[in-house]
């Protein structure tokens, strides 16, 4: 059974009532963010119970020394972790000498979380009898800022209920904070100073190996009923690594004893390391200048603004509608493109899993959502940032052997190097190198920014280019090319021949490198010599890479009339999902990984993935042919995989099967279908849900420069609507099952295919087809 607590709400993620087996997963769904840092949704007050403590930086990460049984050869010595960060929420709560404990009050009613995705804030009430029989209420709203992005902010609002309460409010900071994940047990930080001044207080430490320093900063104000005191701190204790104020106020029955905590962080990334105290400082002051109530404003104001171009509606199905919210709101939470030195963590801020900062899952899956809802300089940014790690990818394969300037790019990075430690990933999923290839040709088909190339993006095809050359291997036998030894996307074959996805994308990207070699040439005569003295490419190189394009191998059943997803995939046991026992599954939980090698079952798109990128290569019967073979042998055990399978069942006009596939991808974390959502939300596989509503059940393509929706509507929704920023207008969609409505906000014209026919669409007028 998947979970089922979360209400469903068109706005709001919404818990009601107190369970401790919650805790966790609630902790990940909760969590908010600002694109420079974010949290789970710990509680700030004392807490005894299981909880995964969570704050991280953007940006800011430790190389954990790799920890395997049996060294190999090219292994990553480090496995870069996203950092725990200071903490900064906590305020413990003492209400009559006793300590305010969820997990030990006598009793806990009317226990209530509010995500407020509209406006970007996260709110917590309860009431509880203390085992001292004192009752109170309790009310806490957080949120971080988008505006001032180092600035968080907490109103902690307590009232005692059936007696007088003495309530002593302790605030603090700390920087003595461990990782869940820590592979050596260490601790990650080095405190370097604490300081403090009336109601302000300052932590800085700096991480080991990496050296980023970070000020954790606090500011209290305590209110009775709403009205400032002029309060400072009867009690302050001070060590190395944490500062801790005791406010004590008495409150009558029905007073509300209230402190507003603002917390945050200032680094190294952004100011220079003496003046980080200075920089929170001027933090602190520009928010109490502001206040807490024009910080709401604003930050009410800045989300607003995200959504009016953002937002997709579903009209009724509150549940696909809270899923599909949620999953923007993470996005956007998580990386809002302000910063080219950052990238989209597999977890943004919500858990500490899977180390790193980029997957492919960022060229592949996310680059899309931003391309479509942001200014394209977004995508451009992530692309600029592969282009920065150019030389990191290329000391990478020269680790595994490659030469001349093959690039081979990470699977997991912090900054360029390699940095997960598992060796079917780490040596053989080498398919990622086709998905950062890929993301150059589908910014410039969605953009018409073809400048990005001859500028950078010309040097990455060619490392990447060379990798596939020098990878793939002369088959005597076949007199073919052929690929060895490698973990295609499904990450349930290991150490395969020939997996289908990975040939074909090898051979794209030595083509479509070869052509991009001949345009810029012909149109950018400065920047295609520069950059052939730069990488030393000749003729004599390029015929060698296309001979290997030209004879690449791919497997292939006449008996099926598919290509096999590797050379021995039709010596397994091809029993469907649909006939597996329901006890055996989750498989990556319940087999142990021999079997799991053994067997014929996907974890997420493989050879469908590959129909997916280059749809256009292929006919509707072919996909549906291969859809049909695959799809019951997909276990879809990835966060990656259900967007692929909706979008592709849409194509078919199979609306049902698409639709479920877009609960479970827009739902995944919700209801935590692979039942892993305590260890933080799956953010990258989030954009593959905007993908099912806007290139699945919309049908929007790029083709020839030109916009084109095949729409189709689930019968369970009465309409629904998305607008995309495509070449600097704004084309607005909304889609019922009679028909489809088309806006523009621009200043030109501009035409639109919809079901094949073309449709001018005027600036500012409503066109209906």
């Amino acid at each position: 059974m998947n979970q089922d607590y979360i209400v469903p709400d068109n706005w709001s993620v919404i818990e009601e009532g107190f369970d401790v087996e919650r805790v966790k997963s609630s902790e990940s769904l909760f969590s908010i963010g600002n694109g420079a840092m974010g949290q789970r949704a710990n509680f700030e007050e004392s807490y005894s119970g299981h909880t995964f403590q969570g704050s991280y930086i953007a940006g800011i990460y430790y190389p954990d020394k790799t920890k395997v049984g049996w060294w190999k050869n090219g292994y990553p010595e480090y496995f870069a972790k996203v950092l725990n960060a200071p903490n900064w929420i906590g305020i413990n709560i003492t209400i009559n000498d006793e300590v305010l404990d969820l997990n030990a009050c006598a009793s806990v009613k009317n226990f209530k979380r509010e995500l407020n995705m509209k406006e970007g804030w996260y709110n917590r009430s309860f009431e509880a009898v203390l085992q001292n029989g004192t009752e109170v209420k309790v009310n806490v709203t957080r949120f971080l800022s988008l505006v001032a992005d180092e600035l968080g902010v907490i109103n902690y609002q307590v009232t005692p209920l059936n007696r007088a309460a003495q309530i002593t409010f302790s605030p603090y900071i700390d920087a003595g904070v461990h990782n869940e994940d820590a592979n050596w047990e260490e601790k990650f930080w080095e405190p370097l100073d604490a300081q403090y001044n009336g109601n302000e207080a300052f932590v800085t430490a700096r991480t080991f190996k990496t050296h980023f320093n970070a000020t954790t900063f606090m500011h209290n104000s305590i209110l009775l009923n709403g009205v400032a005191t002029e309060i400072l701190p009867a009690d302050v204790e001070k060590t190395i690594d944490k500062v801790t104020f005791s406010y004590t106020i008495e409150a009558n029955p029905k007073d509300t004893a209230s402190v507003i905590k603002f917390g945050g962080y200032t680094v190294s990334l952004n100011h220079a390391n003496d003046k980080l105290v200075d920089a929170a400082k001027n933090v602190i002051a520009s928010a109490k200048a502001k206040g807490y109530d024009a910080l709401l404003d604003e930050q009410k104001q800045a989300w607003a603004s995200i959504w009016e171009m953002a937002d997709i509606t579903i009209d009724g199905d509150v549940k696909a509608q809270q899923g599909i919210r949620f999953n923007i709101f993470q996005l956007n939470q998580t990386y809002l493109g302000k910063d080219p030195r950052l990238n989209i963590g597999p977890k943004g801020f919500t858990g500490e899993k899977y180390g790193g900062s980029t997957y492919w899952d960022t060229e592949a899956y996310c680059i899309p959502f931003y391309m479509a809802t942001k200014d394209q300089q977004v995508a451009r940014n992530l692309l600029t940032y592969r282009y920065n790690q150019l030389d990191k990818a290329i000391e990478n394969a020269a680790k595994l052997g490659f030469t001349n300037g093959a690039a081979l790019y990470p699977m997991v990075t912090m900054n360029g190097e390699e940095c997960h430690n598992e060796w079917e990933i780490t040596f053989e999923e080498i398919h990622r190198n086709g998905a950062i290839a890929f993301a150059i040709y589908n910014y410039y088909r969605y953009t018409g920014d073809y400048s990005y190339i001859p500028e950078k993006g010309l040097e990455v095809l060619i490392g990447i280019a060379r990798f596939w050359h020098q990878r793939a291997t002369y088959s005597a036998n076949k007199d073919k090319y052929v690929i060895l030894g490698v973990t295609g996307p499904n990450e349930y074959e290991n150490n395969v021949n020939n997996n289908f996805y990975t040939n074909y994308i090898a051979k794209w990207c030595i083509d479509y490198t070869v052509e991009q070699i001949t345009r810029v040439k012909d149109e950018f005569a400065a920047d295609h010599d520069r950059i052939m003295a730069k990488v030393n490419l000749n003729a004599e190189e390029v015929r060698q890479w296309k001979k290997v394009s030209d004879n690449m191998y791919f497997p292939y059943s006449e008996e099926f009339g598919v290509y096999l997803q590797q050379d021995g995939f039709l010596d397994k046991e091809l029993v469907k999902v649909a006939d597996l026992d329901r006890s055996q599954r989750p498989i990556n939980q319940k087999w142990s990984w021999d079997r799991i090698l053994r067997s014929p079952y996907i974890k997420q798109a493989d050879v469908l993935q590959g129909f997916y990128f280059f749809e256009d290569h292929f006919t509707k019967d072919q996909l549906e042919k291969h859809f049909d073979f695959y799809e019951p042998l997909t276990v879809h055990e990835s966060s990656l995989s259900p967007c692929v399978h909706s979008i592709q069942a849409a194509v078919l006009g199979r609306m049902e099967q698409a639709y479920t596939f877009y609960l479970r991808t827009s739902r995944l974390d919700l209801d935590d279908y692979n039942k892993e959502v305590e260890e933080g939300c799956h953010i990258t596989s989030m954009a593959g849900t905007w993908m099912s509503i806007v290139e699945g059940f919309g049908g929007m393509r790029v083709k020839d420069d030109t916009l084109h929706f095949e729409p189709r509507i689930p019968e369970q929704w009465s309409g629904y609507s998305f607008k995309v920023n495509f070449r600097n207008q704004v084309v607005k969609i909304a889609i019922q099952a009679a028909e489809t409505k088309l806006s523009l906000e621009g200043t030109q014209p501009v035409t639109i295919y919809v079901n094949g026919k073309a449709v001018t669409v005027e600036p500012n007028a409503l066109v209906t087809v």
